[in-house]
């Protein structure tokens, strides 16, 4: 069964498995250089969007930060 979610629950949490995966892709040496600039970016965006507690924001970066796996 899947647990259901608020927002304000989803985001932060997808913010920390995010962030928890910047060592991974640092371990890969120049070539996730592009890589960690856009996810380092997103989560700026999505940090923002928490902070300013704009709802459509903080879906888009829900859904930004969905999209980077390891």
């Amino acid at each position: 069964m899947t647990e259901t979610k608020t927002l304000g629950d989803a985001l932060p949490d997808e913010i920390a498995r995010v962030t928890g995966l910047i060592p991974i892709y640092t371990s890969c040496g120049p070539v996730a250089n592009i890589a960690l600039a856009l996810m380092r970016a997103s989560l700026d965006q999505a940090m923002r969007a928490l902070v300013s507690g704009d709802v459509l924001a903080m879906m888009e970066s829900l859904v930004d930060l969905q999209g980077y796996s390891a």
